[in-house]
């Protein structure tokens, strides 16, 4: 008997060629009958994640703790690419969100030092 893939002399009966490592075809059945068909189990891959989970966190966390928000914001945004733009929505708004509320918060500090300082020496000068 001979490999079909690489021509070399292999065993009647072999299951595989010691030569390159094919699969032989598998004998016929005794009788001339023709045996099953071999089949081989197919494998799945387990499926890859394509959610942009840096995204996800940023945007979250832009409600609660702006600044880590903001990072993981910016993080996720530049990720996207990277996961067929999956999350770069919810990084944006991330971003957006916690650019505003510090902001406000800067806005605010400054706002209550000057009245501070107005009314503080207001009532040091009385």
């Amino acid at each position: 008997m001979f490999c079909k893939y690489c021509g070399s002399q292999i065993e009647d009966g072999a299951q595989f060629c010691p030569n390159c490592g094919s699969a032989t075809e598998r004998p016929s059945a005794p009788g001339g009958g023709n045996s099953q068909p071999y089949y081989q189990q197919p494998t799945y891959q387990q499926p890859t994640s394509t959610s942009n989970t840096i995204a996800l966190v940023g945007f979250i966390l832009s409600f609660f703790v702006t600044l880590p928000g903001l990072i993981c914001s910016i993080i996720g945004y530049r990720r996207a690419p990277e996961y067929g733009g999956n999350g770069r929505g919810l990084a944006l708004a991330g971003i957006i969100i916690s650019s505003v509320t510090i902001g406000l918060a800067i806005l605010f500090v400054i706002i209550y030092t000057v009245v501070i300082v107005q009314y503080g020496l207001a009532v040091s000068a009385i």
